[in-house]
């Protein structure tokens, strides 16, 4: 009987030490992991325009990368640290949920938005923005609400918000739409392009960022109408909440200055003002010390 116990013994030790260092690793933290790499990880879209995409100069760019410069600068500041290298991380819509689950990136800085469903993998941050779905679509086509999409051909990434919001907008509309599943948001605008369907389904201001970017823009235009609400924040891995709460503090900070106009203005002035929606957001985000 010796045998038998002594393994069990063994067994039950080893199951000790992995939890215990599990939980370790759990209890050091995204800011201690930081502080040791002096380096953070941020992750990035490629085509998110204007709120996370690769420039011209080949370097991640955009309103929500941005603010994740500051955040890792406020980051730097409250660790002390001389230096603090950001490591950038192409994260895609398929696996940008992993990518901070997992610690591949620390935050991520796109144009996700903070749903119940994807609380149960990562934690949101403060919202960052206010948008929601609309169409990107040919002036030949005539689409300018869900009404209108009766037998046309709407591009839609799949997995995203947007396709859900547009499936029930779809029944309660009671239309038929050909819907095509592209990849990413570039794929969505060349088939746009090629006239291979007559809209393009995301977010509104997204769209319009993307729109800026077609050869030919006489022909294209953005719907007035939006179809969802889509409450975008950055990604933090769950249950982390000192590091959530430094990138918490740091918006609210920036939502209680003048530099978040600034910000603003930088990549949605030629659009107007925020709308009401949006400036309630800054003002209620923008939590005393």
């Amino acid at each position: 009987m010796r045998g038998p116990h002594r393994s069990v013994t063994m067994m039950l030790a080893a199951l000790s030490v992995l939890t215990v260092t599990a939980l370790v690793a759990e209890a050091q933290g995204t800011l201690e992991k930081i502080k040791k790499t002096r380096t953070i990880t941020i992750g990035h879209r490629d085509s998110s325009r204007p709120f996370s995409f690769v420039g011209d100069d080949g370097k991640p760019t955009g309103y929500s990368v941005d603010l994740c410069v500051r955040i890792a600068a406020a980051v730097q500041q409250e660790l002390g640290l001389s230096d603090l290298a950001l490591k950038w991380v192409k994260v895609t819509p398929e696996n940008r949920l992993a990518m901070v689950a997992n610690g591949t990136v620390d935050i991520e800085c796109g144009s996700t938005t903070n749903t119940l469903s994807r609380q149960e993998q990562v934690d949101f941050t403060h919202m960052t923005f206010v948008d929601g779905g609309s169409f990107l679509a040919t002036e030949a086509s005539g689409i300018n609400t869900v009404n209108d999409l009766n037998g046309k051909r709407v591009a839609v990434i799949p997995g995203t918000t947007t396709e859900k919001a547009l499936a029930e907008a779809v029944a309660k509309a009671a239309v038929t739409p050909q819907i095509t599943k592209v990849p990413d948001h570039a794929q969505g605008l060349a088939a746009l392009e090629r006239g291979q369907v007559d809209a393009y389904a995301s977010d509104r201001v997204l769209l319009i960022g993307l729109g800026r970017t077609l050869r030919d823009t006489s022909k294209i235009n953005v719907s007035t109408e939006y179809f969802s609400y889509e409450p975008y924040a950055l990604m933090v891995r769950r249950g982390d909440s000192s590091f959530r709460l430094a990138v918490n503090r740091t918006l609210s900070r920036l939502y209680r200055s003048d530099e978040i106009v600034r910000i603003y203005d930088k990549w949605f002035g030629d659009m107007g003002r925020p709308g009401s929606l949006l400036h309630a957001m800054y003002i209620l985000q923008g939590l005393p010390e």
